[in-house]
């Protein structure tokens, strides 16, 4: 569990960390450097979700051996597909991480919604929806790990 008390933003416990594959964990299909390290260090606190619609078809080979509760989407309104998922885990206990505009709904759901601005870019209605906004995946799950930084980013 990651727990902060936050100024002004209140009491966070977070049980579960839920990200989007392409465009957050993986570029063009493809895991990018550093993130597997920083996944199986998260997974000793919180379980690790990954909801995908595995566009490049290689997201199980590129996540195999890797601490995470993968589910791969089927076509179709995946934006209230990942918002449910997040609420069915308990938004409260949530940090999710995404840039594409069907992340938006987990990311206003979830007690903190990271947005990364990575090679894909972003949906400016994710970018919105979203309490942080990160240069790319490897600082999203660094603030993470030193939780500090979080309430220096959140608090009012």
């Amino acid at each position: 569990m990651i727990k902060i008390e936050v100024p002004g933003f209140g009491g966070v416990a977070l049980d579960h960390l839920v990200m989007d594959y392409n465009g957050t964990m993986a570029c063009d299909g493809t895991l990018l450097d550093g993130v597997a390290a920083l996944v199986e260090i998260l997974a000793g606190g919180v379980t690790v979700h990954v909801l995908t619609a595995d566009t490049f078809g290689q997201v199980a080979k590129e996540l195999d051996g890797l601490p995470v509760n993968l589910h791969i989407l089927g076509p179709g309104k995946q934006d209230l597909a990942k918002r449910e998922y997040v609420e069915q885990l308990g938004a409260g206990a949530v940090v999710s991480v995404g840039n594409g505009r069907n992340d938006g709904p987990m990311l206003k759901l979830a007690k903190i919604g990271i947005a990364l601005v990575q090679e894909e870019g972003a949906s400016v209605e994710t970018l919105m929806s979203a309490d942080i906004v990160c240069k790319d995946i490897k600082d999203a799950l660094t603030l993470l790990l030193k939780p500090q930084r979080l309430m220096a980013t959140l608090r009012t």
